[in-house]
């Protein structure tokens, strides 16, 4: 491998990554604080790719039809914020109908709940949208720049960059501010920290509407780069973030980026080096290896006495 196809494919790692990594935040946050899977978060991030859609749809034909004259650029902000909000009230009402009465139930309970969300959703889209694919609307003309024989674009360059700055922007504010302290807390004793007034149940819907909004983001963005939007779009990458999650580490949000950006990692250049029909064996077989040796992730505790199985 030349040094520039290197480039190529580690530029086309870190967008992949971006995908990972943004989708794990939500798995890792929910289960941290709450010690739940959220196996309904991936159809949370197709469910937010949908709502972009519509939402940029909207404003598109608000703009062509003379009311309001709005740039693509301006639509594609406007497009990301308001999916933001309307997925991260979708986040808070999955947290307050489905898992919320089975705060205190087995594990498995949960789980198996988040199943069935995820399958309602799905079959949602397909019964009032039908199977057709959707194609996203160019928001954002593509523009392709070449350096040094390493070809990249405007998007690519564009999805990496606001990933990067959404994660570091969430890291500030469970660090920095007053909710996010509440959200440590809950992570690190679910039990005792309510009982000395932190509201438990705000700070659960708060964990479920950031993960959730952070899930839409990747879900533009990913409709963005490739322009098909599918009902069943979000199974296998929600997997594999979740994945990226558990590698990371129970609750770490540093350890759930350093795990969606090297799975992303690992299945670019596994495919690069080896056929892409084993790109999944070979990554994945590196990932078991990873936490046979480190099983409870990277950043992840290796005790927890509030685990309930």
């Amino acid at each position: 491998m030349t040094l520039n196809e290197f480039a190529q494919h580690f530029l086309n790692a870190l967008q992949w990554g971006s995908f990972y990594a943004l989708i794990a935040l939500g798995y890792s946050m929910v289960y941290g604080i709450l010690m739940l899977f959220n196996f309904a978060h991936g159809d949370i991030f197709m469910a937010g790719a949908y709502i972009g859609l519509f939402v940029a749809l909207a404003l598109l034909s608000i703009s062509t039809t003379g009311i309001i004259a709005l740039p693509n650029w301006l639509v594609f902000i406007l497009t990301l914020v308001l999916a933001m909000i309307f997925t991260s009230f979708l986040g808070m009402l999955v947290e307050r109908v489905a898992y919320r009465p089975l705060r205190d139930a087995p594990r498995a309970s949960a789980a198996i709940t988040g199943l069935m969300v995820g399958i309602f959703l799905e079959t949602s889209n397909l019964l009032f949208l039908g199977a057709s694919r959707k194609t996203f609307p160019p928001l954002i003309e593509k523009t392709v720049y070449e350096i040094g024989g390493v070809t990249f674009t405007n998007i690519k360059i564009m999805i990496v960059g606001l990933s990067l700055i959404l994660m570091l922007a969430l890291h500030l504010f469970v660090r920095k501010t007053k909710w996010g302290m509440a959200m440590r807390a809950m992570c690190y004793d679910y039990v005792v920290v309510p009982l000395m007034g932190v509201p438990m149940n705000a700070i659960a819907s708060l964990t479920f509407a950031i993960g959730s909004a952070l899930a839409a983001v990747a879900g533009i963005l990913f409709s963005i780069a490739y322009p098909v939007l599918e009902p069943y779009m979000g199974l296998l990458i929600g997997w594999k973030a979740f994945v990226a999650a558990i590698l990371g580490g129970r609750g770490s949000i540093p350890g759930a980026v350093l795990g969606g950006f090297l799975l992303g990692f690992l299945e670019i250049f596994v495919a690069a080096f080896f056929t892409s029909t084993l790109r999944d064996l070979i990554a994945y077989s590196i990932i078991l290896l990873i936490l046979t040796f480190k099983p409870h992730g990277f950043f992840g505790e290796p005790y927890s006495a509030r685990l309930r199985l």
